[in-house]
Formats: structure tokens, C-alpha cells, sequence
């Protein structure tokens, strides 16, 4: 018994450590047993201190490991954690010996399914629309003819290309790129600056403001396309307050900016062909607007035209106007002596009657009133007014008379120039022109030969020169039918077809 007390206890030789050695030890294993790993699981809680770092859980049916992302690192993660979601992180295990525990230093996130990308597509869609940022009213009208488009896209893919070339075969336009990164961690901020920074951009400065605005890109899968889907790319396409074409993937790909935008395009050709008219239809319609309104011009004018002359042939003519004055003033003309007679003949009956109960003065007095009134009776009688207004009714009428030939003379005029341009229009039109220039017209009777082939097959050729005609069998030429020079000496001018 006593020997078995002697011997030393397990145990007792075993090195002692501190709390910071243990500590310190065990975070050494733990990074240098793991070292960088990939971790798959749902994120947990989710929690952002004021000090800009990211403290979250990833979790399955039985574990939760803690995962913390510093300041520094929250930038360069293409996916942030959210609740919910089902993720692979990449990063390394340590320890916080100050509290016991460890966690996991995480600086990569990726979605670990599609199928989980799409439920967060769902959510954050759903988020926006109940802010609505997707409400039709927000959206702005294209301009019909932007001066300067802005394109956000990469600068050496072939979308650049697809939607310059569209645009220089529509309507070439001035057109600013702003390089970005098209998918990867870096897509969703450079997109959403862009779209920011052309809207800084001051109209009419040395550098434009563009009047619309195209952010592209080529198809992809939807973690190609997923910087498109982000947040802060939504928020700043309804933000812009130039008009904004999605036009991002292929036709059957969606993204989040596609509903915030004012116009989606199912390709970035599609948005080029949305951002500019054809300039060749548009000239074709304004040259039709233009012919347009000169016809309906030249019909106005031609519908006045013809109610002026209907007009004109409604005038009476000038001694027709004269007729009726005239017999007016030759009735009154004699009528007027014989009512001067019976007007003094009436009033000195009158003046008799009364003379009688009158004295010599009052009766003196009477007649030379009755003189008086009598002289201003027959002064206002006088024929002058009426010929002075017969006068200047003349002087009217003659006035209106060398209007309507000044008018029909101009008229005359301008169809006799009219039809001297018609004229000219059918000589120029005339093949007779072309026969001046030096061609011919080769006939076989009455037909006319234009190949070399259906002339040697004719029996008998006739041809026709500006001066005349030249029988080929006979060779002799017919009288021309005007004054024409004399053809060349033999061995000169124009010798035979054949």
C-alpha cells in the first residue's frame, strides 16, 4: 500500500499553461490545421456595426458558425448576406481568445444556387415594387432625337460596337461611353456610379450632358448578370433624371433594372434602333409633309383663283353701273324746271291771299322773307351735288375697271409663263435632246432595235439622227425635217454602225 502512495500521480508532470498561451495556441491550430476554406450554409442573423463591420451567422439543421467581415472587405464581396439566404463563403478560421470562441474571417461571398438567387431576386424585387420605384408613372418619355446618348457598358465588347454601328446606320448621334465592369464584385458600384456621374454632368459644358442615357450588356447566365440585379444599380437607374434604356442580357434574361428603367430593350441593338429614328424615313416623311403642303397650298391658291374670277364675271360692267344714275338724273332733270314753276306759282297764290289782310310794310316785309327763303329753296336745289356725286361715282368705278384689267393681264401673264416653262420642260424631256447629244434611234419599221443581235436579224435598218434619217439599203438620206448642216466629206464624222 504504501508503495502505491509513493508513486508520483498522472498528470502532475504536465507543462501549465496561461490563458493567453492556450488561447494563442489553440487560434495557431485552428489557422494552421483549416487555413483558407469554403463553407456552405443559410446566413443567419445578419448584424453591421457602427464601426462599418459585418457580424453574421451561417447555419444548417444542427451547427451555426459565426462569420465576421471587416470595413475593408464589405466592397469587394459581389454578393452582401442577407437573411435567409443559402451561401458558400470563402475565408479562414480563428479564434477571439478574449471571449473563448471562433469564427470565420469571410472576404468572398457566393449565392450557392440559382435557385437561391432567384429567391433573392424575388424579395428585392418585391421590396422596390412596395416602394414604387416600378410605377408606370415614373417613368420619363424618350426623347424623339437625342443630340448625345450616353452609353454605360465595357469598352472592348462587342455591344459597343453592335449599338454604334446601329446607331450610325439609324442616325449617327454623338455618343459618350463610361467604361465599366460588366459582371464580377466590381459590376453594381461602377454601374451605379456612371449612371450618377452622367447625370452631374452640366448641359452645354465641355463635356455634354447626354439626353439619354444606355446601359448594356451582352447575355450571360444570371451570375454573370447578377451586378445588374444589385440594390444600389436599381436605386440609381430610378434616381437618373435623364431617360434610362435597360437593355442587359438577351431578350428572355430580367434583371432588376429592367423594371426601374423608363424604356426596357430585349438586345443593345434593339436599344439603339429605341434611341433614334431612321433618318431616311424621317427625310422621306418630311419630304412628303413638304409636297404635302405645296399642294395644298397651290390648291388654295387655285380655289381663290377661281372664286375671284367667278366674281369678277359677277361685276356689271362699268356703262351698266352708269345706266341707272343716268336715267335718274335725266327724270329729275326734267322734272325740276316745271316744280320750279309750280313751287313759285303756289307760293304766289299764297302771297296774294294773304297780301290782302296785310299792311304795305308787313306785306314788303313778308314777301322779301318768302324772297329770301325762296333764293335758299332754290340754291339747295341747285344740280351741282348730285353731278359731284355722279362724278365721284364715276371716278369709283373707273378706279375698279383698271383693277380687273391690271388683275386679267397679270393673270394672262402668269399663264403665259407657265406655259412657256411647260414648254421648255418637253423639249428638255424630248428624245430629240438626246439626239443632239450624238445618239441615234436604230428602227426596223416600227419597231426599235436597242441590241446588235435583233439588228442583224432586221432585213432593213433606219436610223434617225438629230438632222434626218439614213436608209442603210438605199444609203440615201431622207430630207431632214428642219434646217440642218451639212453632213461631213466621205472619210469624216461618223462612219457605219457595222
Amino acid at each position: 500500500m504504501s508503495d502505491l502512495f509513493d508513486d508520483p500521480q498522472p498528470g502532475q508532470n504536465a507543462p501549465e499553461f496561461t490563458v493567453s498561451e492556450i488561447s494563442g495556441e489553440v487560434k495557431r491550430t485552428l489557422e494552421g490545421t483549416f487555413g483558407r476554406i469554403r463553407v456552405k450554409g443559410e446566413v443567419g442573423r445578419v448584424f453591421k456595426a457602427r464601426s462599418g463591420h459585418l457580424y453574421y451567422d451561417i447555419k444548417d439543421d444542427r451547427s451555426v458558425l459565426a462569420c465576421t467581415t471587416w470595413k475593408g472587405q464589405i466592397s469587394g464581396l459581389s454578393v452582401v448576406p442577407e437573411e435567409g439566404l443559402e451561401v458558400v463563403v470563402t475565408g479562414r478560421l480563428t479564434a477571439f481568445g478574449a471571449q473563448s470562441k471562433y469564427n470565420m474571417n469571410v472576404d468572398e461571398v457566393a449565392v450557392a444556387g440559382q435557385g437561391a438567387l432567384m429567391a433573392l431576386l424575388e424579395k428585392r424585387k418585391k421590396q422596390l415594387e412596395a416602394e414604387g420605384l416600378f410605377a408606370p408613372e415614373r417613368k420619363q418619355p424618350l426623347p424623339y432625337l437625342p443630340q448625345i446618348i450616353g452609353v454605360v457598358t465595357s469598352p472592348s465588347g462587342a455591344v459597343i460596337r453592335d449599338i454604334l454601328h446601329r446607331l450610325r446606320d439609324r442616325f449617327p448621334r454623338k455618343v459618350l461611353v463610361w467604361p465599366v465592369a460588366v459582371q464580377g464584385q466590381n459590376c453594381a458600384p461602377e454601374v451605379a456610379r456612371a449612371i450618377e456621374g452622367f447625370n452631374r454632368l452640366t448641359p452645354g459644358g465641355a463635356l455634354p450632358r447626354p439626353d439619354l442615357i444606355i446601359v448594356a450588356r451582352g447575355g450571360g447566365s444570371i451570375e454573370d448578370l447578377w451586378g445588374f440585379n444589385e440594390e444600389v444599380v436599381a436605386r440609381a437607374a430610378a434616381a437618373s433624371q435623364i431617360p434610362l434604356i435597360s437593355a442587359v442580357g438577351h431578350e428572355t434574361d430580367t434583371t432588376l433594372i429592367d423594371f426601374v428603367s423608363d424604356r426596357r430593350a430585349p438586345t443593345p441593338t434593339a436599344a439603339a434602333e429605341l434611341a433614334v429614328p431612321v433618318r431616311l424615313e424621317l427625310m422621306a416623311w418630311s419630304e412628303n409633309q413638304g409636297a404635302r403642303l405645296t399642294r395644298a397650298a397651290g390648291q388654295a391658291v387655285q380655289l381663290r383663283r377661281q372664286r375671284l374670277n367667278d366674281l369678277a364675271r359677277a361685276l356689271p360692267k362699268p356703262d351698266t353701273l352708269l345706266e341707272t344714275p343716268r336715267q335718274r338724273l335725266d327724270r329729275i332733270s326734267d322734272r325740276l324746271p316745271g316744280a320750279l314753276i309750280s313751287g313759285v306759282q303756289r307760293r304766289r297764290l299764297h302771297l296774294s291771299e294773304t297780301a290782302a289782310s296785310l299792311r304795305p310794310a308787313t306785306l314788303r316785309q313778308l314777301v322779301e322773307g318768302r324772297r329770301d327763303r325762296l333764293q335758299n329753296l332754290a340754291s339747295r336745289l341747285s344740280l351741282r351735288p348730285i353731278q359731284r356725286e355722279m362724278t365721284a361715282q364715276k371716278d369709283a368705278l373707273g378706279r375698279l375697271a383698271q383693277r380687273l384689267d391690271a388683275a386679267q393681264a397679270a393673270r394672262i401673264d402668269r399663264q403665259r409663263q407657265a406655259l412657256t416653262a411647260t414648254g421648255r420642260q418637253l423639249e428638255i424631256l424630248s428624245y430629240k435632246a438626246t439626239l443632239e447629244r450624238g445618239y441615234a434611234v436604230v428602227r426596223s419599221g416600227d419597231e426599235i432595235l436597242t441590241t446588235r443581235s435583233a439588228a442583224a436579224k432586221a432585213g432593213a435598218l433606219q436610223i434617225e439622227f438629230a438632222d434626218g434619217t439614213l436608209d442603210l439599203e438605199s444609203g440615201a438620206a431622207q430630207a431632214p425635217k428642219k434646217d440642218a448642216p451639212k453632213p461631213p466629206a466621205e472619210g469624216g464624222g461618223q462612219g457605219s454602225l457595222f
